[in-house]
C-alpha cells in the first residue's frame, strides 16, 4: 500500500501485484485544491490487477451530493451500497458534496473518463465519515506497460457549481478531451418528431410541421425513429440496414432538399449499436454481437470488430454524401457492454479487447471522416453519455426521455450544463397535452429555459392559444440566448432540485423560480436589466433587493406574451412584490446609469 497527505486527506493507494510498480505523487495546485498522481508501469504488457485509491472526509457541513447520474436523488450513499461506475459511454468521474448554502465542500473527480471506473463516496455510519474510493481496471482493458492518472480534490469555499464548472474546464485542458466544435445552429431551437409522430411519419407531414416550426422560430428538424422501417411496433428489429423506407420516403435527398429551401437544418436518428434480426446485415454480423436482446429482438454490435466499426461509419458517410444530412442523432452508445454471463462474439479478427476503448475508436473514426465531409456536422448524444469523453465527438448532448415531465427535464439539463461547458445542452423535447390550460403547458418550455428547446408536438394541431405562448417564448429565447446558455449561470440548492436559476452576462440577469416565492436578487456589477420568470402556477413574486437600484420600469408578460401591466418603480432595498403572472414574466429596466453600461 502507498500513502500520501495533503493538508485535509490520507491517500491510500491498495492492489497490484509484483508485474507493475506504483508510484503516488501530491502536488498542491493552490490552497484547498490537489492533485494526487497515479503511476503505473510494467517492464512487460501485462492484464492490470485491480487497484483502488481511497480516502476519508468528515461528514461536516455537507448537506447534499451532486454526481453525473444522481438524478433527483441529491442525497447520500451508505458506503455498503452499490458503486457507482462511469466510462466514456456512462456518467462521469466526478462528485460534489455541498452544503445547504450551495457552497462546495469537497469536490472530486478523476482524469480517466474514457476507461471503466468504479466509484464510491459512501457514509461510514461507525465513524460519521465519508468512505471515498475510485477502483480501476475491474473490466478487462486488453494488456498495458504504463498508465497513468489524477484525481482532482477541491475543498475551497466556494459554490459548488464553481467547483463543478472547474472539473469541466480541466477536462477539456486535456488534449485527449478536447471538445468538439459547436456550430451556431446547435445552438438554436429544433423541431424533433419523436413525441409527435414516433415512427408513424412521412416526409409530407414532416415538411408541413417544418414550415410552421420555421415561422415560429426553429432552425432545425431532427428526424427520429421510424424513417428507416415499416414496422410500427417500436422495436428495433429492422435496423441495421439505414435505407429509407420507401413507403415513408420515396425521395430522402428530394425530403431533406425541401426542408433546406425552408431554411432549416436536418438532422438523423441512428441507433448506433443495434443490428436487427431481420435486417440483411444480420446474417454478416450475427457473430459479431456482444448479447441478443429478444424483447427488441435485435443485437448489440460488438464494435472491437475492425469491419464492424467501417460498416457503421460508411453508412454514416454515405448518408452525409447522397442525402446531404447537416447532423445525426446517434442513440444507445450505452448499450455497448457486455454483461458478465453474456457469451462472447464467437468470430476471430477482434483489434480491441476493451470495449470502451472500441466504443472510442469507433465515434473518433466516425466524427473525424464526417467532419472531412462537412466541418459543421452535428451529432447529438444523451444522457447517460454525456461525459467529457464524449464531447470529443459530439456537440449537442440531450437531456435522457422523460416524456411530459417537466420537473424531470429541468433537472436533468442543469446537470448536463454544470459539466458539458460550451457543448450545447439540449432539452428532451417538450411535449404536452392539447386540453391543457396554456400556463400549464408554458410549464414545459420554462422549465427548459437553460438549455436548447426541442420540441415535439403537432404544430398543426395545437390550440391557438397553446401556438401564441410557443411563439413568444421560442422568441424570449433567442433574444435572450446568449445569457440562458452564455451566461454566469448559478442552478441554486440541487438537493432540493433546483428550484431557482439564475444567469447572468451581456448586462442582463434572468432569474427563473419553479417554487420559491421570494426571491433574493444577487446583483451583479453592470447589469442593466433584470428578468424575473414565474415559473409557477400561482401569480406574484417577492423580490428582495440587498441594495437600492434606482428608478425601474417594469413590464409583466402573461404566458402568451401579451403586456398586462406596465409601472415605475423605485427599486430601494427592500422587499417588492410584484404581480407576475402564472408562468409570465418580468422585465426590470434599471434607470441607474451605472448599471446600464
Amino acid at each position: 500500500m502507498l500513502n500520501v497527505s495533503t493538508e485535509k486527506h490520507t491517500f491510500a493507494l491498495e492492489g497490484g501485484d509484483e508485474r507493475f510498480e506504483k508510484r503516488l505523487n501530491v502536488v498542491q495546485l493552490q490552497e484547498g485544491l490537489d492533485l494526487i498522481e497515479i503511476k503505473v508501469s510494467a517492464k512487460q504488457a501485462a492484464e492490470p490487477p485491480v487497484l483502488a485509491l481511497s480516502w476519508n472526509h468528515p461528514v461536516s457541513d455537507i448537506h447534499g451530493c451532486w454526481h453525473a447520474s444522481a438524478d433527483r436523488n441529491k442525497g447520500f450513499r451508505a458506503d455498503w451500497m452499490r458503486k457507482l461506475r462511469s466510462n466514456l459511454a456512462a456518467s462521469a468521474p466526478a462528485v460534489s458534496f455541498f452544503n445547504l448554502n450551495g457552497q462546495n465542500r469537497l469536490t472530486f473527480a478523476y482524469s480517466d473518463a474514457l476507461n471503466t471506473v468504479q466509484f464510491m463516496a459512501g457514509v461510514h455510519e461507525e465513524s460519521g465519515e465519508f468512505r471515498c474510493r475510485i477502483e480501476l481496471f475491474t473490466e478487462a482493458a486488453g494488456p498495458i506497460a504504463d498508465y497513468e492518472a489524477s484525481l482532482l480534490v477541491d475543498t475551497r469555499d466556494l459554490p459548488y457549481y464553481d467547483s463543478l464548472r472547474n472539473v469541466g474546464e480541466w477536462w477539456a485542458a486535456m488534449p485527449e478531451y478536447a471538445a468538439a466544435p459547436v456550430p451556431d445552429t446547435a445552438k438554436m431551437p429544433m423541431y424533433s418528431t419523436w413525441y409527435s409522430m414516433h415512427q408513424n411519419m412521412t416526409a409530407a407531414r414532416i415538411e408541413a410541421q417544418c414550415r410552421i416550426a420555421k415561422e415560429m422560430g426553429m432552425e432545425a428538424v431532427i428526424v427520429d425513429d421510424g424513417w428507416q422501417t415499416g414496422d410500427m411496433n417500436r422495436g428495433y428489429a429492422y435496423c441495421g440496414d439505414w435505407e429509407a423506407y420507401e413507403g415513408k420516403f420515396a425521395d430522402m435527398r428530394g425530403h431533406v432538399n425541401a426542408v433546406h429551401r425552408l431554411g432549416m437544418k436536418f438532422l438523423l436518428w441512428y441507433s448506433v449499436p443495434y443490428i436487427g434480426r431481420f435486417s440483411r446485415a444480420w446474417d454478416r454480423f450475427k457473430d459479431k454481437i456482444l448479447r441478443f436482446n429478444e424483447r427488441i429482438g435485435a443485437g448489440v454490435l460488438d464494435p472491437r470488430y475492425p469491419d464492424v466499426r467501417e460498416y457503421i461509419i460508411s453508412k454514416y458517410e454515405q448518408a452525409v454524401r447522397e442525402w446531404k444530412l447537416d447532423g445525426f442523432k446517434l442513440d444507445f452508445i450505452d448499450q455497448f457492454y457486455r454483461p458478465d454471463d453474456s457469451i462472447v462474439s464467437s468470430a476471430d479478427g477482434r483489434d480491441y479487447e476493451s470495449i470502451p476503448l472500441a466504443v472510442d475508436r469507433l465515434l473518433t473514426d466516425s466524427i473525424g471522416r464526417l467532419r472531412r465531409l462537412d466541418p459543421d456536422i452535428m451529432v447529438e448524444f444523451r444522457q447517460p453519455y454525456v461525459g467529457p469523453a464524449m464531447r470529443k465527438y459530439g456537440n449537442l448532448f440531450r437531456a435522457s426521455d422523460c416524456p411530459n415531465d417537466s420537473l424531470q427535464n429541468r433537472i436533468r439539463t442543469l446537470d448536463i450544463r454544470l459539466l458539458c461547458g460550451d457543448t450545447a445542452a439540449h432539452a428532451d423535447m417538450i411535449m404536452w397535452n392539447e386540453g391543457e390550460p396554456a400556463e400549464s403547458a408554458a410549464l414545459q418550455f420554462i422549465n427548459i429555459l437553460f438549455s436548447v428547446p426541442q420540441i415535439s408536438v403537432n404544430l398543426d394541431r395545437i390550440p391557438p392559444e397553446h401556438a401564441e405562448m410557443l411563439k413568444f417564448w421560442l422568441g424570449f429565447w433567442k433574444k435572450n440566448r446568449s445569457v440562458l446558455l452564455g451566461g454566469d449561470l448559478a442552478p441554486r440548492n440541487p438537493e432540493l432540485l433546483y428550484p431557482v436559476v439564475q444567469a447572468d452576462g451581456d448586462g442582463r440577469s434572468i432569474l427563473a423560480t419553479y417554487h420559491d416565492e421570494l426571491l433574493r436578487y444577487r446583483n451583479v456589477p453592470h447589469t442593466g436589466e433584470l428578468t424575473l420568470i414565474n415559473g409557477r402556477l400561482r401569480e406574484g413574486l417577492y423580490l428582495e433587493l440587498e441594495e437600492d437600484l434606482g428608478e425601474a420600469k417594469i413590464e409583466m408578460y402573461d404566458c402568451r406574451g401579451r403586456i398586462v401591466r406596465t409601472e415605475s418603480v423605485a427599486m430601494k432595498r427592500d422587499v417588492h412584490r410584484l404581480a407576475v403572472p402564472p408562468a409570465g414574466l418580468a422585465h426590470i429596466q434599471f434607470a441607474r446609469k451605472e448599471n446600464a453600461k
